[in-house]
């Protein structure tokens, strides 16, 4: 596995564990330095990153994620779904010179596979595309 990917992995149990209230955003950030910290120092930092970034633009990532979800409004997606949409999303929107974006669409796709339904692979690849395709300007 990557260590891209593995940063990954542990940031979407963090989003995860704060959505659904197991965590306080606050908590998130603890359990990234304390159970993460064994990690190399880049992969360490991407995690963080994704974690704090992704919390801290919580507001403007779910408006963008709303503005896209024909017939869905986020607090109706599953909670891994959500979160991966969100970590994704504070990727490409965020910063998005950290990693291409299809690589970002790519991983969050993977995740998806992974960690939730059948249907969430695409359901997450159709609304980043979106994204993508408007930050490009497309």
């Amino acid at each position: 596995m990557s260590k891209r990917r593995l940063a990954r992995e542990y940031a979407l149990q963090s989003l995860y564990y704060t959505d659904t209230g197991k965590f306080s955003k606050d908590d998130a950030t603890m359990f990234v330095n304390g159970f993460y910290e064994n990690l190399e120092e880049d992969t360490f930092s991407f995690c963080k990153d994704l974690v704090q970034g992704t919390i801290n633009n919580l507001p403007q990532i779910d408006k963008i994620l709303s503005a896209r979800a024909k017939n869905w409004s986020v607090e109706r997606m599953s909670a891994v779904d959500r979160s991966i949409l969100r970590m994704a999303t504070y990727e490409i929107a965020f910063s998005a010179d950290k990693a291409p974006i299809p690589a970002i669409i790519d991983e969050a796709i993977e995740l998806a596979k992974k960690y939730s339904t059948e249907n969430s692979g695409k359901f997450i690849n159709g609304l980043l595309d979106q994204i993508k395709t408007e930050r490009n300007g497309h």
